[in-house]
């Protein structure tokens, strides 16, 4: 298991109209604008706990591959020439539909398809397409211009994973076309070889009950989140709560949950901190992600070794907790610097009233105590006091 058996390639398409216009916009080049917000991405990401990719390619970078690409599909006879335009044409592509289960009229009809005079059909998408003075473009065959952007997916693809690889992710909108265009140029372009083996496809995102959409207003970024004081790691359990498939419902009470229940885990693991326990994965969290990545059942088999470390404090408990943790990109902090969070200059003010509660305990000035640990408790500060006068504390 692990990152050490996948190689994870991720692109960026920075050929794009809307990132043109943005550019122009911005009077800011392609390459600073994708830098930018790829930057911002990356941190985004990270702060999710969530793996770089081995290999990310840009489709800037990739334009010979493109070309060369569309060049054998129309040597194939799966592509044609119109209006400075060169385009697939979907009826050479015999299998196409399967991924989604639809005949081509019903995605046709359920989708926003670009009707143009020069199409041969109006299913036919375009490989290459001519771009003007003020438009980013790159000789090529057919004059200067830009790739379409599903051939874009599938000569990066090609380069860094080879004409048939193993796992394609995406959203559930991207099933048509842009799924199905690609599945059709890459099994043209490599005389019929298959192009992925599966097909990994997430729900849409939901906020409190709705769609989430800008123009509802109802648009929530990690960013917000995080810059609001959610923790990354409670961000990512939230979205592990529901299976990638379904739909996800963003709630401010799923985000709550999410963090009560690390906090559970960290503060098992925070008492368990003497016991020596090497990391492993149990049989219950592997059999629930190899059924298709079942990740809430996978929770709730870390909720049960979490029990079971407070119960009994077995130290098979706790590598169990620690392995499904490391695989699910959770439990990634030490128990305490999470369950305290904040700065050090706070600690240390925090650490000081704890000690006068202490001293006004021992001394059975337990008024002075009860108001310490009220002051403490309006500031989110819960004390725990431990056998033989020890206490420690949390927020919450």
């Amino acid at each position: 298991y692990g990152e050490a058996h996948v190689t994870y390639v991720r692109n960026i398409t920075d050929v794009d109209d809307k990132i043109n216009a943005a550019a122009k916009a911005s009077g800011e080049t392609i390459r600073a604008l994708t830098e930018r917000t790829a930057k911002a991405f990356h941190d985004d990401m990270a702060a999710l706990n969530a793996l770089p990719p081995d290999i990310e390619p840009r489709a800037t970078e990739h334009i010979a591959a493109m070309i060369a690409m569309i060049e054998r599909l129309l040597a194939a006879g799966c592509a044609y020439e119109a209006e400075g335009h060169v385009l697939f044409e979907v009826k050479k592509a015999k299998h196409y539909g399967r991924l989604s289960g639809r005949s081509l009229d019903e995605m046709i009809a359920g989708a926003r398809v670009e009707v143009a005079p020069y199409k041969r059909d109006p299913a036919d998408f375009v490989l290459w397409k001519p771009s003007d003075a003020d438009t980013p473009g790159w000789e090529s065959p057919w004059g200067r211009g830009r790739p379409g952007w599903h051939i874009e997916c599938s000569a990066m693809s090609e380069v860094h994973l080879g004409e048939t690889f193993d796992i394609h992710g995406g959203g559930i909108d991207l099933v048509f076309p842009h799924h199905e265009n690609e599945i059709a140029q890459s099994t043209c372009a490599h005389g019929g070889k298959p192009f992925v083996r599966y097909w990994l496809h997430n729900g849409f995102v939901m906020v409190e009950g709705e769609k989430m959409a800008k123009s509802l207003g109802n648009f929530v970024t990690v960013r917000q989140l995080l810059d609001e004081g959610a923790p990354g790691e409670a961000i990512r359990y939230a979205m592990l709560t529901g299976h990638y498939r379904e739909p996800l419902d963003w709630t401010k009470e799923r985000l709550r949950q999410a963090k009560a229940a690390l906090d559970k885990f960290y503060l098992a693991l925070r008492n368990a901190a003497d016991i020596p326990a090497p990391p492993f994965l149990t049989k219950e969290v592997a059999a629930a992600l190899e059924d298709d990545l079942n990740t809430p059942l996978a929770l709730a088999h870390m909720h049960e070794l979490a029990a079971a470390l407070n119960r009994d404090r077995s130290a098979e408990a706790k590598a169990g907790l620690l392995g499904a943790g490391a695989l699910l990109g959770l439990l990634q902090q030490d128990p305490e610097a999470w369950l305290r969070g904040g700065g050090d200059a706070d600690e240390a003010r925090i650490e000081a009233l704890v000690r006068q509660r202490n001293e006004a305990r021992r001394a059975k000035n337990f008024a002075e105590a009860d108001r310490i640990r009220a002051a403490l408790d309006a500031e989110g500060i819960l004390l725990e006091d431990k056998p033989g006068g020890v206490t420690t504390w949390r927020r919450k």
